[in-house]
């Protein structure tokens, strides 16, 4: 059963070729049909990034680089497959592919490990150091540098989704994974920009509402701002990169080799 009961489902007057609903009607859809999906890969993914952010909170305490350096790399590293299983869960959903979720869930660990691994200390390791400068430097007062700041926090928050997502999608090394996310960002620039500001907006209210907001954590920990984000930049990676082609093809190639 959904969690909605207002969303359409197939059967008498919705075609089964109907074109996919956009925005807030969408979501609901996705909620409606992948909730536990979501939540259970996005609690996955929080749990695993508790040394993380336990590692940042004392490095910014205690000001110290040897333990900022060695968070953002090994907790990085350790978040890096459950992210991008997340991301694999939410992706899934957005191109109505019908599943188990654990049975999908230990298939995409298993195939991305290898890349997620060293993405996920790369990107750990950069989110980090923004953080550490944003908090603990006195010239980061200097509007300029502050503008600065902003700038690589709304770009690390905007590559990380459309890295990840193509982890998760395509057979692509880091490098290439970094290469295309670049020239995908600024190709697609309002659409990155709507998915920057979905993460950067959840992760505010919930700094900024702590203790309280540690019950809404525990219900949309990780999935919420992910969907949010992916729901913004799938359509500009679906153009680009054919990902539904793709897939539908490879599968038609099985069916055929079978």
């Amino acid at each position: 059963m959904g969690l909605f009961s207002f969303s359409d489902r197939p059967g008498p007057g919705i075609p089964p070729d109907a074109p996919r609903k956009k925005g807030i009607a969408r979501l609901l859809e996705l909620l409606d049909r992948d909730f536990r999906s979501f939540w259970c890969s996005g609690m996955l993914a929080m749990i695993s990034a508790i040394p993380y952010g336990l590692g940042l909170w004392f490095s910014v305490a205690s000001k110290s680089l040897i333990p900022l350096i060695l968070t953002g790399l090994l907790g990085g590293a350790l978040a890096g497959p459950q992210l991008c299983c997340l991301y694999d869960t939410i992706l899934r959903s957005l191109r109505d592919e019908p599943g188990f979720w654990w049975h999908r869930y230990r298939r995409a660990w298993r195939q991305n490990v290898g890349t997620a691994l060293p993405l996920g200390a790369a990107a750990g390791l950069l989110l980090a150091v923004l953080v550490f400068f944003f908090c603990c430097m006195e010239w980061t007062r200097q509007l300029h540098m502050s503008i600065i700041l902003v700038v690589n926090v709304m770009l690390l928050a905007g590559l990380v989704p459309c890295l990840f997502a193509q982890i998760a999608l395509l057979d692509v090394s880091v490098l290439g994974a970094m290469r295309n996310a670049l020239m995908l960002y600024f190709a697609f620039l309002p659409a990155f920009l709507k998915s920057a500001l979905a993460q950067a907006a959840y992760i505010a209210l919930m700094v900024l509402f702590m203790p309280h907001s540690a019950i809404v954590l525990l219900i949309t920990s990780f999935w919420l701002p992910s969907v949010l984000s992916l729901m913004a930049i799938y359509p500009s990676l679906d153009e680009s990169l054919q990902i539904e082609d793709r897939i539908n093809a490879k599968r038609e190639d099985e069916k055929t080799a079978r």
